[in-house]
């Protein structure tokens, strides 16, 4: 019988993409899918790859693979992922290899390496991104897990991931969850860089009233400079697609109700546990959920009132001022995520290299940017870098935007324009810079209402005051 050099478990469009891209990179594979009609019809369908060959069961789909077996898995996050590992498990022999390459909680990655571990397979969770076009084409791929079992994979992940500047956007990342985790910070950054350029399409629709094709003009434009980004590569495509039935832009016919699968809400919910304030990522899963109260805004905006003005400012002046205002702001968002990872690294022991992070998502994946290469040169300068916006060329950068930055917040404040995540960025930076904030009367609130003590800016020690004597 032939021997395949890797399984994968799960077709659809995710796992599809990923067994054609290892096909054509020279990587034998073989298939299996829970529906096994789906197997013969993905095989028949791609006739042209005869690297691949499908599989009718977990047992004959082992039984195809060269020792050690190396078998990823490309199903829901969850349950069917527990389910699957426990229906290899018999089949297996110690030394084995099981990759989870969906979008799985890390805490879930912990406990499958611990438990695999005892039972002497070994375990990699590896985050990929870059949706179906990555995939197929090159992804950016964070697998963490067993360092040795990453080195018998890196000939084919290293191979099959996204290429810039002839490195591959894939690397070690660390222990147990460590690949997972970076890939949830990956999509919570996503998705305050996804809030942020709507936030920036939606003032200058209903401040400027830019027409879709003006719009497609100004992202085009941005995306030549220091924006150039994938999302602002998409999003000035999107501007050029028609509905077919209005002849509208296509974007202003799709209901404002916005899906999400919960990795955003993950990095928050973290975020929380370890201490780490992350206002932009969190606003833009708020401003998610905000979305999907349809019924009740459109309710709502028949009872509540807000400004009745228009702007009569120059139209290119705050052209320019969103574009620093998405700019300064998007670099508050990787400052969020990054400050994560730097905690998450110390609570769980992953030691992580945060410049190697940046060169994973250089290409392949979701969030690739042209700063990322900023962001690599400012950890490899100072590997014990505190926040990315204090690093020399990130702070001139907020310090030159600060003021247009204020303009945009102030005019949709004024206008009655919600950009809770430039806001929230904005805030961000303010509260950074500031040496002394607020908190000092909710210490004295604390200590009044609980005896819970405080500190003093004098001298050292904890105090408590009876505050009704």
């Amino acid at each position: 019988m032939k021997k395949y050099d890797i399984a994968l478990i799960g077709l659809a469009v995710m796992g599809e993409n990923l067994v054609l891209n290892m096909a054509s990179k020279g990587v034998s594979i073989a298939v299996y899918n829970r529906t096994v009609s789906k197997v013969d019809q993905f095989i028949s369908k791609n006739k042209e790859y005869h690297r691949i060959g499908g599989a009718h069961s977990v047992a004959e789909l082992v039984n195809m693979l060269t020792k050690p077996r190396k078998i990823m898995l490309m199903v829901k996050a969850g349950k069917p992922v527990d389910d699957m590992i426990n229906e290899l498990l018999p089949c297996l022999e110690e030394g084995d290899i099981i990759i989870d390459g969906g979008n799985s909680f890390f805490e879930d990655t912990r406990r499958r390496a611990a438990y695999l571990q005892a039972k002497g397979i070994r375990f990699v969770g590896a985050g990929v991104s870059g949706g179906e076009e990555g995939a197929l084409k090159g992804p950016s791929m964070m697998p963490g897990g067993d360092p040795d079992a990453y080195q018998e994979l890196a000939p084919i992940f290293t191979r099959i991931a996204a290429q810039v500047a002839g490195q591959p956007c894939c690397s070690y990342v660390g222990p147990d969850g460590a690949g997972h985790y970076v890939k949830m910070v990956h999509n919570g950054i996503e998705y305050g860089d996804m809030q942020l350029i709507s936030e920036a399409y939606y003032i200058m629709k209903n401040v400027l009233g830019l027409s879709g094709e003006e719009l497609h003009t100004v992202f085009s434009q941005w995306n030549q400079g220091e924006l150039d980004s994938y999302l602002i590569e998409i999003t000035s495509d999107i501007f050029t697609c028609k509905d077919e039935m209005t002849g509208q832009p296509l974007v202003e016919m799709i209901m404002d109700r916005a899906a999400q699968k919960g990795t955003g809400k993950w990095t928050s919910q973290s975020a929380l546990d370890l201490g780490v304030p992350t206002p932009t990522i969190t606003e833009a899963v708020f401003a998610r959920c905000m979305s999907a109260y349809k019924g009740e805004r459109m309710a709502a905006a028949k009872v509540l009132v807000g400004p009745d003005k228009q702007y009569q400012g120059d139209k290119e002046q705050l052209i320019q001022a969103i574009h620093d205002a998405l700019y300064a702001s998007k670099i508050c968002a990787y400052a969020q995520g990054f400050a994560l990872l730097k905690a998450a690294s110390i609570e769980y022991h992953w030691k992580l290299n945060f410049g190697e992070m940046a060169l994973l998502w250089r290409g392949g994946c979701i969030i690739r940017a042209r700063f990322l290469d900023r962001i690599q040169e400012a950890y490899n300068h100072d590997g014990e870098l505190v926040n990315l916006m204090v690093s020399p060329f990130f702070s001139t950068v907020l310090s030159k935007a600060q003021d247009n930055w204020r303009l945009v917040a102030i005019t949709c404040k004024e206008l009655g324009i919600p950009t809770p995540a430039i806001s929230a960025s904005l805030d961000y930076y303010d509260s950074y810079r500031r040496t002394v904030l607020s908190a000092n009367l909710i210490q004295a609130q604390r200590d009044y209402f609980g005896a819970h003590t405080y500190e003093r800016t004098d001298r050292p020690g904890i105090f408590h005051t009876d505050w009704l004597k």
